[in-house]
């Protein structure tokens, strides 16, 4: 990696990229929420639209079949905005603090961050967390070493991922362009899609991210084909998805750039 190079500026995701290997966090708060209201949500469902604005994924799963027919179910009627507006109000304290159980950073990432900067890239951030949920994360990862320059938070854009505004906000605000100088780093195929509607260069984050969706320590115990089989799986959809480039980590990420 050479000083500056092509890039002037790397925006990275946080659960599934920078904190919380596995992106477990946001599951277990989405299955808590619905589960209040007698609908067993599935984790897998749950991570179909991950990376999204917390309220359009809450709208997204209301809108799946199964999960709608078991909302029928149990409360005897479909389910309607007035229910995104609940769920939500339940899941901002619930996102929240599964978050900030969640927040040790992922091996390698603040040691990546200080790598980009001592080569003078700008550092930015962007989530599908609300900034309410973000500040207890963003705390813990401040004590570990890792402290963005820019934070852009869903419902601070007029649209949410895979629109590329808050890409756009992130580099009006530092001052950076062209796009094509901006990298984008995700764990979800959201993410890469928000970074190729913007023009940056996109890498995918294949093994501690959604796609995978294992605990550090689920995903080490796994035997090393087994391995293998997910993380091809997972590459494959971020690179579908429109990646330029797909690591395991953000610890491989200096060696790309």
């Amino acid at each position: 990696m050479t000083d500056r190079g092509a890039y002037d500026l790397v925006i990275f995701d946080w659960a599934g990229t920078m904190v919380d290997f596995g992106c477990c966090a946001p599951i277990a708060a989405y299955v808590e929420a619905f589960g209040r209201r007698g609908v067993a949500l599935a984790e897998a469902a749950a991570r179909v639209d991950m990376g999204i604005a917390k309220a359009d994924h809450v709208r997204a799963l209301l809108a799946r079949p199964e999960v709608a027919a078991e909302w029928m179910a149990a409360q005897g009627r479909a389910p309607a905005e007035i229910d995104v507006d609940a769920l939500m109000a339940d899941l901002g304290p619930l996102m929240r603090d599964a978050a900030a159980v969640a927040s040790q950073l992922i091996p390698g990432a603040a040691e990546t961050v200080r790598t980009l900067r001592a080569h003078g890239l700008k550092i930015a951030s962007s989530t599908g967390y609300t900034r309410e949920m973000m500040a207890p994360v963003l705390a813990r990862a401040a004590e570990q070493g890792y402290a963005p320059d820019h934070l852009v938070c869903a419902g601070e854009t007029p649209q949410g991922r895979p629109a590329p505004l808050m890409i756009y906000k992130a580099c009006a605000e530092l001052g950076v362009w062209p796009l094509s100088r901006v990298v984008k780093v995700d764990d979800a195929e959201a993410g890469i899609a928000e970074g190729r509607a913007a023009g940056c260069f996109t890498v995918g984050v294949a093994a501690s991210g959604n796609s995978i969706g294992l605990s550090f320590e689920a995903y080490r115990a796994l035997d090393a084909a087994e391995r293998e089989r997910r993380l091809d799986a997972a590459r494959a959809s971020l690179m579908a998805a429109g990646a330029d480039a797909v690591i395991d980590t953000v610890a491989d990420l200096p060696g790309v750039l």
